[in-house]
């Protein structure tokens, strides 16, 4: 299952997100864009929190909007400008005790969010699998912030997908490559995109 999507991953695997309410998760001292990475290279975690503040937010784990921190970070002009910006964020809107975040190998055929990480060309075949099924244009919601929290699990979450240019916090600390745009998918988005993978011609045919 999956096995067209998976395909476009050019190093290690999509990972497959999954919000659980049965046992107990772990707090982590990593972001959780770092546990995304790590998932791509086969580890599992059961995550009930992780150390990124716009992430706790995002994730549905604290109630605290990170308007403080990106006014000291520097990302905008003033403490106004900030503050929406923390309003802006998405987030999960759903309760739930933990986590999984797994590679798609060890994933047991169901999930809520999947996150690809893509060159261009492999990310433009995705919309193009997309517009397959019904024929519309797949509208970008970004700003630079909370990318793999915000873009490619809560707003993936709510719209069913969430493509991004990544962060500044992503980018610097999760490793993936400056050619790679990151991508979160919803289990049913990604059902249709497999299917429309398997039809749609090649990029060079």
């Amino acid at each position: 299952m999956f096995t067209e999507i998976a395909k476009l991953m050019d190093k290690g695997e999509p990972v497959c997100i999954t919000f659980e309410n049965e046992g107990s998760g772990e707090e982590y001292d990593l972001l959780y864009c770092e546990l995304i990475t790590k998932a791509r290279d086969g580890e599992v975690f059961l995550a009930s929190s992780q150390r990124c503040p716009p992430g706790k937010y995002v994730l549905g784990v604290s109630e605290d909007k990170p308007d403080g921190y990106y006014l000291k970070s520097g990302r905008y002009v003033d403490k106004k400008t900030a503050a929406n910006a923390a309003s802006s964020l998405p987030r999960v809107n759903r309760e739930y005790d933990h986590i999984k975040i797994e590679p798609l190998s060890n994933n047991n055929g169901h999930f809520d969010v999947m996150i690809l990480y893509l060159i261009p060309e492999k990310a433009m075949r995705i919309v193009q699998a997309m517009a397959y099924n019904d024929g519309e244009r797949l509208c970008i919601d970004t700003f630079g912030a909370a990318s793999i929290c915000g873009d490619c699990t809560a707003l993936a979450y709510e719209k069913g997908i969430g493509l991004s240019y990544g962060c500044k916090g992503s980018r610097k600390h999760s490793g993936y490559s400056d050619n790679e745009i990151p991508i979160g998918i919803r289990f049913d988005k990604a059902e249709k995109i497999e299917k429309g993978l398997r039809n749609i011609p090649e990029t060079r045919n």
